[in-house]
């Protein structure tokens, strides 16, 4: 058994490993180049490898912030791994020990004094181990002092029979009288509704907004709501890999909330994007009891997966 680092040229080797792996979040080249290599934090000294003979039957990959997600914020004492895996006929040989360890003397090295599993911002592949698609993957990070800090569930509505409620238009109606106006963003909008985003929700907000339109998100996917000329909530669709049915990040200013504008914004969006054709909408990433759970069920959604977010002191 060979361990060694990554060197160009694995990629396909990898790729192939992770689907034989992962069946339920499998991958391409071009997303494994685009999420992974093309990273701006991406580290060839941090991704290990484990080889019998020429067989590939081993990866572990971990992630230190070399480029700050928003402001100067490097987060030195946080460190991330978005992804292990080993051939299921080379398990329960210690390779997966052995490649958690090298990677975490590595984080260790560098100042790091938490690890996460799997919830690294901006290119995560899952939020964390889906237990019930990879029940082994859960025993192995809780065996390695691993310990669960929340549990996040992916959503999905099929869009197929979907309609706006009557008593929804009645609400617009209301907060329009207010002074509220519900429309697709502008582009003087674009740098309050990042700075929205980024200051009172997450800067992978701002950024999934910011890149997205650098690169393939259409204006009329970003909707806002706004009252005397201020942004005071967002939603979008598409923003993620322009992937069209990928729903979020979508949000409404803490004064604002109770008044149930996020509630028009969400049957807003999924109102626009039945008109383009698409039959579903999901997401990874909320808190199952949280108020957007609650109101995401209350629309239709139902979850699909759950994912336990794991850390680790170092």
């Amino acid at each position: 058994m060979e361990f060694r680092l990554y060197q160009p040229g694995d990629e396909k080797g990898i790729v192939h490993l992770w689907n034989a792996c992962l069946a339920e979040d499998r991958m391409t080249l071009a997303r494994f180049r685009n999420l992974v290599l093309l990273d701006a934090n991406f580290d060839p000294l941090l991704l290990h490898l484990a080889w019998d003979n020429d067989q590939l039957v081993g990866c572990a990959y971990a992630v230190r912030r070399k480029l700050p997600m928003y402001g100067t914020e490097l987060e030195p004492e946080h460190g991330w791994i978005p992804f292990f895996f080993v051939h299921p006929e080379h398990r329960r040989q210690g390779i997966a020990s052995r490649l958690l360890d090298t990677i975490l003397h590595s984080l260790k090295d560098h100042g790091r004094k938490k690890v996460f599993f799997a919830s690294y911002a901006p290119n995560y592949i899952v939020p964390g181990v889906d237990r019930t698609a990879y029940p082994e993957g859960g025993m192995f990070l809780d065996s390695q002092g691993f310990q669960r800090q929340y549990t996040a569930a992916a959503m999905d509505i099929s869009l197929v029979g979907f309609s706006v409620p009557e008593e929804i238009g009645q609400l617009r109606n209301e907060r329009e009288a207010e002074g509220y106006r519900f429309r697709p963003v502008e582009l003087g909008d674009l740098y309050p509704t990042i700075q929205l985003a980024n200051e009172e929700f997450n800067p992978d907000w701002g950024r999934a907004i910011r890149e997205g339109l650098l690169t393939h998100l259409p204006m009329d996917q970003i909707m806002v709501v706004e009252r005397e000329a201020q942004i005071r909530g967002f939603v979008m669709y598409g923003g993620y890999e322009g992937i069209p049915e990928r729903f979020g990040p979508f949000g409404v200013h803490s004064e604002e909330r109770g008044k149930k504008l996020g509630k028009l914004l969400l049957y807003q969006c999924l109102e626009a994007m039945k008109a383009k054709g698409l039959h579903t909408a999901w997401f990874l990433w909320t808190g199952e009891t949280s108020p957007a759970g609650h109101l995401y069920r209350q629309v239709g959604f139902e979850v699909t997966r759950r994912f336990d977010v794991m850390v680790k002191e170092l």
